[in-house]
């Protein structure tokens, strides 16, 4: 079990980070990086649902120009919609 959460993980980072233009790839890579290592198996499968959204969408919803996206848990999205890319140390 702990190998397959393990190969998620690494999934989901890479995910996050080439998502083909630069500023989400730094923005959604830093936000991931920020919690994938508090989330339990059920947020990371939620968080693969967050990552298939568009580019697009996802800018739009950080940046308070969209209406929440449907997503089964919303701490990931609360969480994105909170996080500040420019206090990320990470």
């Amino acid at each position: 079990m702990s190998y397959d959460i393990n190969n998620l993980k690494k999934r989901l980072i890479y995910r996050s980070q080439y998502r083909g233009t630069k500023e989400m790839d730094k923005l959604i890579g830093k936000f991931v990086q920020s919690i994938i290592d508090d989330l339990n198996e059920s947020q990371l499968k939620e968080l693969e649902i967050f990552l298939n959204n568009d580019d697009d969408t996802l800018y739009k919803l950080y940046n308070n120009q969209l209406k929440d996206i449907e997503l089964d848990n919303t701490e990931i999205l609360n969480s994105f919609k909170n996080f500040n890319y420019k206090e990320y140390k990470g």
